[in-house]
């Protein structure tokens, strides 16, 4: 199976040069599932926004389709942008935007010649999809962390990327609103997407990946087929009592 992405020795520091996380590496396989995983404060979501390219390792490369994503031309920074998409813990919505322009600036972007009844459509199709039906004239701050969730989700989906990058994507959703995008995101990897997610939620993380890394201290501890980690009675053990809650 062939690496969509690799992570090459990476690092990160604190301007303090607290190491954050230490000599990193992880292949991820095209067209598959993987979830990251560990204690708290472990380094998951800086290994995540390195390999996503929004935070510069501060040692070792990125490789995306074999190409260190720091060399890229503009261009081809700009197809990696459109081909792959990150949802944010915190979902990101920018504050004074309203969720209308929040949608659609990714297709401003990367479809400049996308006419506006388009944009309109794929907007409006994103946000029913991730299961928001209200106001898109309103302003974030209008809606509950669940919600903001959802658009964060929708944002993300929008120029219908192959690479995902999911970081606790699901956190304060209800159950139904959970299970809505648990399906979308099953369903865009059998059309071919890669996807990398993070969760502490330990039915999720069986039920969704195909791959599971293991980050402890910053560290890989282990970096295994799912099956492989779950037959592994002491690293199950630690997901059971570091991870799931």
């Amino acid at each position: 199976m062939a690496f969509i992405l690799e992570l090459k020795n990476i690092g990160f520091s604190a301007q303090d040069d607290r190491k954050i996380v230490q000599d990193v590496s992880i292949n991820f396989n095209k067209g598959a599932i993987t979830g990251i995983v560990g204690p708290s404060g472990c380094g998951k979501s800086t290994i995540l926004k390195m390999a996503a390219g929004l935070l510069v390792p501060t040692q070792g490369e990125v490789y995306y389709k074999n190409k260190n994503i720091a060399h890229m031309s503009y261009s081809e920074n700009l197809d990696f942008r459109c081909q792959s998409a990150f949802v944010f813990q915190d979902s990101a919505l920018w504050a004074n935007q309203d969720l209308f322009q929040i949608l659609e600036l990714p297709l401003r972007i990367h479809f400049p010649k996308m006419d506006k009844k388009e944009r309109e459509k794929r907007i409006k199709e994103a946000a029913g999809m991730a299961g928001y039906k209200k106001d898109l004239h309103i302003r974030p701050a209008r809606l509950s962390m669940g919600e903001q969730k959802l658009l964060g989700f929708a944002r993300a989906m929008i120029c219908d990327p192959s690479l995902l990058f999911l970081d606790e994507w699901v956190e304060s959703l209800d159950e139904t609103s959970a299970d809505r995008l648990i399906k979308i995101v099953k369903r865009k990897n059998k059309e071919g997407a890669t996807v990398i997610f993070i969760c502490h939620d330990m039915r999720i993380i069986t039920d969704l990946s195909e791959y599971i890394v293991v980050i402890d201290d910053g560290k890989v501890t282990a970096d295994a087929p799912k099956d492989a980690i779950l037959r592994d009675l002491q690293l199950n053990d630690f997901l059971k009592a570091e991870i799931a809650s």
